[in-house]
């Protein structure tokens, strides 16, 4: 074993013993095991252009662990690993795991400080938290999707009526980037229930990277920034509508920079770390990264005339897992939407 690698390696052996989640190490995007990445997947990754108001940035994927709980149907899972881990989180799986939950220890309504993820510093870098997770699918024949995972531990839904809507606990969102012979063809911005697709030609780029512009609170990525009415999914209508998304230049971000990376085989639904080192088991968990909607009984909770898609808090995302990694188009297969790749930004 490298020395680097060794040295971490014993870390990680420390933190483990303290009860302390080793995923904060953030391991150099440089190491021999994630060189061996292919180059055009961190050539063309995306950059995401965070908006200057929102105060929920990247967090780190496996402090969610050390601030939340399992529990199903606001009870505690019976047998559940302790401490629970990155190495150990799909052991929820085994008893009722789609219902599994990963509640917070505080109440969020006042606010606690690990709601905020971690802002990234001038090398748009989150330091110390890793913060992302690339994941390679070689779909064979020259044709290979990489996702770019960007996890934050809280959403902030935006407003209707004036009354906050869609709030929840934990946060996934991505991008994919369709590869044909090493050469980026197609590019995927996840955006609450779909999203939109794009020709890699016609999006905006630093230098051969495509930008993401990520919804103030809610993260939900767009190709442009600006306002974006999202009443109608998979519709990006420009102006201020009854739900909109609002994105803009404030802080950049590279998830390259904290991120864990993995190869992901379909036939046999398999991750294999890049870096031995790289938790794996966490990619397995079928369960939810925040809690459960909040009943109608709780006092945090309130419906605009009672509707319940307008509950201020929502249950938390599925993982990585769910995110449909072996897709026959650059979209996901979603009841009623249609895969449209658009060939100019904007439209």
């Amino acid at each position: 074993m490298p020395s680097i690698s060794r040295a971490l390696y014993l870390l990680s052996l420390v933190a483990a013993e303290q009860h302390v989640l080793a995923s904060p190490l953030a391991f150099p995007v440089e190491s021999p095991q994630v060189a061996s990445v292919p180059d055009y997947v961190k050539t063309y990754a995306p950059l995401v252009w965070l908006h200057p108001e929102d105060p929920y940035f990247p967090s780190d994927i496996g402090a969610q662990l050390l601030h939340t709980k399992p529990e199903i149907n606001f009870t505690p899972v019976t047998g559940a690993p302790t401490p629970l881990t990155l190495d150990n989180l799909d052991a929820l799986n085994a008893n009722n795991g789609a219902n599994v939950y990963l509640t917070s220890n505080d109440d969020v309504t006042t606010a606690p400080a690990w709601l905020n993820g971690v802002k990234p510093d001038g090398s748009h870098k989150t330091e110390g938290a890793i913060s992302s997770a690339i994941i390679v699918n070689d779909r064979g024949n020259g044709n290979v999707d990489a996702f770019y995972m960007y996890f934050y531990a809280y959403n902030w839904g935006g407003k209707l009526l004036g009354q906050d809507v869609d709030d929840h606990v934990g946060d996934w969102e991505h991008n994919m980037i369709r590869f044909a012979n090493g050469k980026p063809t197609q590019v995927w911005y996840s955006q609450h229930a779909f999203g939109e697709a794009f020709t890699y030609d016609c999006l905006e780029k630093q230098g051969d990277r495509p930008v993401a512009y990520s919804g103030n609170g809610s993260h939900a990525n767009y190709a442009i920034k600006g306002s974006h009415d999202h009443t109608i999914p998979n519709v990006n209508l420009p102006g201020i509508g009854i739900l909109t998304d609002y994105t803009d230049q404030g802080t950049l971000w590279d998830p390259l920079l904290s991120a864990y990376y993995h190869q992901y085989d379909a036939s046999s639904k398999v991750f294999t770390p890049y870096d031995p080192l790289y938790p794996t088991a966490w990619l397995n968990y079928i369960g939810k990264w925040g809690d459960e909607e909040y009943p109608d009984s709780d006092p945090r909770q309130h419906k605009i005339f009672d509707i319940d898609a307008t509950a201020r808090f929502a249950g938390g995302p599925t993982g990585p897992e769910d995110k449909q990694l072996n897709r026959t188009e650059v979209c996901p297969v979603a009841k009623g939407y249609v895969c449209d790749v658009r060939t100019k930004i904007g439209a």
